[in-house]
């Protein structure tokens, strides 16, 4: 069988970008000597150098992931060498029952996936053998071994769409979902505050104190705490030793006056169309007076939030800077043409251009300068110190350098003044070990700092008489909680019996059409959900930031013919065909394992493990 071109492009972009990475400096040698397979599903072998490059490319993406370089050791800390397996074995067993059936690409349509990839063509443009042979050499394959995976990757796709291709969605399924997610209601609700208690809440006693004490007591328990001492020179401390030229000052300013000279600006709207008719006839409506532009902005689907530009120039305005900035009050100007098509521009103000003078800006940049210049004499001063605690030196010692700060800090994870505000300090502080040799690090600012560990204090209980107000105040807040609780549950016996919630003297408040995902200022999502599990017309209590009565007052289905209703439906049932073809997929995929079986070397993965360390 072969594919169409557009299948066949698809196929050989997507291996080239799995094989040829490596030209990028992954590229991995040949595993020589005896060992040819790491593993075997039926007749077809997983070589050493495909799994060493299956290793590689999760290497990569792992690396990617994590902001940092990703080896060997990282990867199976991961268990992610595991899944590189699972995955290399899952396509041999395809591979495997592919040839087995039959199912096969003629070489025709192999030799025009390669001669067509950008990636093996000159600077002509047409296919360049030279690249093609460069590539694979890189990789280690030879153009025999590469067809072949061609040919197998795309054996491998037919297969794979004729077991999941017919996959569809049940209908009860997804209009069940549909109808779930998009159902709304309309709900009255009240809020219970300790102003409705019958009484007063009274101050607690010792026994009830000690007793909410010790039942909290991680809540009352300290952090663990690093007692540090640290050095540390800003730039701002040496300010006093460096003097900016009146040359210098000038120079920064000439070289910086584009940001002194504001050019003048509109704040606009841009409403892109379709087409040109549709513009026209949009624009045709709003000067008639039969809408505004915010009718026709609603009309489209938008917000003026999505088509608003902000402040720009008339340069940033393109074709319809001139026509924009011809206006003298706020007004509406169009069809421009766009690069995203006829436009209508609204401009609702002028914003006057703006020029800071040199003697405006001299203290500012005077000020920058000096601060510039003190960073730097900190680096200056930072290797001589260095080599002082090279050479053994406390921090009580360096602290004698001019402009050097001395101090200590009780650091936990949740102080952040002073410089344990700087990240680096942060993390140096939390990595520090009691007896560290001490060194110096950067800061953000340019500043520069060592620190010393002098002790850890492991978390412990913080005593009652230190935090006593803490514990009343904690204690009042579940105590007013669960008498807030008890009261709702007798007004809801209350409403049960026929009462109604206007009538018990509380401020209630109305909401309407509220969805599974609708914000409301005051209630959370625990709240909202507490309402969708009410019946209509039923009362409940909700305990969830704050004690609210509620009353579910309607519950309203969707419409399946409104278009964003539609649209939900289709992407549901878009990931329920998915999610089906997956399961079904893996289902076929461990059964032909099974049928074919699968032999594992564990030798040969230990070696290309040991390579790649």
């Amino acid at each position: 069988m072969a594919k169409s071109k557009k299948g066949a492009n698809t196929v050989v972009y997507a291996l080239l970008a799995l094989l040829i990475l490596g030209l990028g400096g992954f590229g991995v040698q040949n595993f020589g000597g005896s060992i040819r397979s790491i593993a075997s599903v039926g007749d077809q072998e997983i070589t050493v150098n495909d799994y060493a490059r299956a290793l590689n490319r999760e290497m990569q993406a792992l690396s990617q992931q994590i902001g940092q370089p990703a080896n060997m050791a990282v990867l199976q800390a991961m268990g992610r060498d595991a899944a590189v397996r699972g995955s290399l074995i899952a396509a041999a067993a395809m591979d495997n029952e592919a040839t087995r059936i039959g199912i096969s690409v003629g070489d025709e349509a192999v030799r025009q996936q390669i001669v067509t990839a950008r990636e093996f063509q000159g600077l002509t443009g047409e296919f360049d053998r030279d690249a093609y042979a460069f590539a694979l050499r890189q990789e280690g394959l030879s153009e025999r071994e590469f067809e072949q995976k061609l040919r197998g990757e795309a054996s491998r796709m037919i297969l794979q769409g004729a077991v999941v291709g017919g996959v569809a969605a049940p209908e009860a399924y997804g209009a069940t979902l549909t109808a779930w997610a998009t159902e709304t209601r309309d709900f009255t609700e009240a809020e219970l505050t300790a102003a409705d208690l019958p009484e007063p809440l009274p101050e607690p006693t010792d026994e009830e104190l000690q007793a909410h004490y010790e039942a909290n007591i991680d809540a009352f328990t300290s952090l663990e705490t690093r007692a540090i001492t640290y050095v540390w020179l800003k730039p701002e401390a040496l300010l006093d030793e460096v003097t900016v030229e009146e040359d210098a000052i000038k120079a920064a300013y000439e070289a910086r006056k584009a940001e002194f000279s504001t050019p003048e600006r509109r704040l606009v709207e841009r409403l892109v169309f379709p087409s040109q008719e549709e513009a026209e006839a949009a624009k045709t409506r709003i000067d008639a007076g039969e809408a505004t532009f915010t009718d026709v902005v609603t009309e489209r689907g938008l917000t003026l939030a999505d088509i608003d530009m902000g402040e720009v120039s008339e340069a940033e305005l393109g074709a319809a800077g001139a026509a924009v900035f011809a206006l003298t009050e706020p007004g509406l100007v169009g069809p421009v043409g766009t690069d995203l098509g006829p436009a209508l521009f609204s401009m609702n103000a002028i914003l006057s251009a703006q020029e800071t003078t040199y003697e405006e800006a001299r203290e500012d940049l005077e000020a920058e300068l000096a601060l510039d210049r003190a960073r730097r004499l900190v680096l200056e001063r930072s290797a001589p110190i260095e080599d002082e605690l090279a050479g053994g030196a406390t921090l009580e010692e360096i602290a004698k350098e001019p402009g050097m700060e001395f101090g200590t800090v009780e650091f936990d994870a949740t102080v952040e003044d002073g410089i344990a505000g700087y990240k680096a300090f942060r993390e140096a502080a939390l990595a520090a070990e009691v007896g560290d040799y001490p060194d110096l690090a950067e800061l953000e600012d340019g500043g520069v700092f060592s620190l010393r560990l002098d002790e850890i204090r492991a978390p412990a209980p913080i005593p009652l008489d230190k935090i006593r107000d803490d514990v009343v105040a904690s204690w009042k807040a579940v105590e007013t909680q669960k008498r807030l609780v008890a009261l709702a549950e007798d007004y809801l016996a209350q409403l049960q019996n026929g009462a109604t919630l206007e009538g018990l003297g509380l401020v209630v408040s109305q909401h309407t059409d509220a969805g599974r995902d609708t914000f409301i200022a005051g209630l959370t999502p625990q709240f909202i959900s507490r309402v969708f599990e009410t019946e209509e017309g039923a009362h409940a209590v909700v305990d969830a930031n704050g004690v609210h009565l509620i009353r579910v007052d309607a519950v309203r289905q969707s419409d399946a013919a409104d278009a964003d209703v539609a649209a939900l439906r289709a992407s549901i049932d878009q990931q329920v065909r998915q999610s089906i073809a997956n399961d079904i997929y893996a289902g076929y995929v461990m059964a032909l394992q099974a049928e074919a079986g699968i032999s594992l070397n564990p030798t040969a993965v230990e070696a290309v493990h040991a390579q790649m360390r």
